[in-house]
């Protein structure tokens, strides 16, 4: 994290902690008291301790201090597609989940090791904002600074993050539609349209492609649900080819995993303009390939 001056407004009163919490960017609570225990934090030129109390006017140093080094790993090596000084878009195998797991090597492990500079929550591996499924492939955007925690997040919720994927479906779907339904975690902890929730999600797609017996599709996303195009388009009847938990049996081509791919990712966030693609991987364009030669 840089170092930060910072100036209390007159007139608040918050705990320090709290203050910190607030102004300065991907930092918790549980941060904030981090950095005043290890004596990075000083109010009006004196160090601070936890739990001070503000009385507003007050000057605020922050110290930045170089993040802890990510742990060399050996594996795939993970493309950039686009960088900003406070992002990356990078393409995303499938196979690979975001974030560390249990004896399973991740993408952002990948991407900490093999690329380095990064400065996260004292950290130096990328901030995640969002994810892709372990077996979707696609670009997928990894905030390099806190500050580019804090300017992925406002842009999703903001909606200047456009998300377009590529799947490969069942069936003949209309060539243009749309969806807009209740989202809902069932007691499995599956995910379903058809339990009441206040949770909407949105999605649109249009054909690309008819493949015999599938369809290639082009979706965009208005929401970012778990799973969302799997289960919206699996319970609208065109389950995503390769799906092991939405789908069903797909005899008329071998499929070699889930047939979603995040294509294209645009940042519009004020300032800091990103974009990628990334190209449809081979084991999809061989599927495709296969396909165009089935009958309908």
């Amino acid at each position: 994290m840089a170092s930060r001056r910072l100036e209390v407004p007159r007139g608040e009163k918050p705990a320090l902690e709290k203050f910190l919490s607030k102004a300065l960017p991907n930092v918790d609570l549980a941060r904030a008291r981090q950095l005043i225990q290890l004596g990075r934090v000083r109010v009006n030129g004196k160090l601070a301790k936890a739990g001070r109390k503000l009385w507003g006017g007050e000057t605020i140093e922050v110290e930045g201090a170089a993040p802890a080094s990510a742990k060399p790993v050996v594996g795939l090596d993970i493309a950039v597609l686009a960088a900003s000084p406070h992002f990356l878009i990078v393409a995303k195998p499938s196979g690979l989940t975001v974030e560390p797991e249990p004896n399973q090597l991740s993408l952002v492990e990948l991407v900490g090791s093999q690329r380095g500079g990064f400065d996260v929550a004292g950290a130096g591996l990328p901030g995640v904002v969002h994810r892709l499924d372990k077996d979707t492939s696609g670009a997928l955007a990894l905030a390099t600074t806190d500050d580019g925690v804090a300017l992925l997040k406002r842009g999703f919720e903001e909606k200047l993050i456009d998300k377009t994927y590529l799947a490969i479906v069942e069936g003949a779907p209309p060539e243009t539609g749309s969806l807009d339904t209740p989202y809902a975690r069932t007691p499995a902890g599956t995910y379903t349209t058809r339990l009441e929730s206040p949770r909407r999600a949105r999605l649109s797609w249009k054909l690309v492609e008819r493949l015999g017996p599938a369809s290639l599709l082009e979706v965009n996303l208005d929401t970012g649900r778990t799973h969302q195009i799997r289960v919206q388009l699996s319970e609208a009847g065109f389950p995503v080819l390769g799906d092991r938990i939405y789908g069903r049996a797909f005899t008329a081509a071998p499929v070699p995993r889930l047939a979603l791919h995040a294509l294209r990712l645009e940042v519009r966030v004020e300032g800091h303009a990103l974009s990628a693609t990334m190209p449809v991987p081979a084991d999809l364009s061989a599927l495709i390939e296969g396909l165009r030669a089935q009958p309908c």
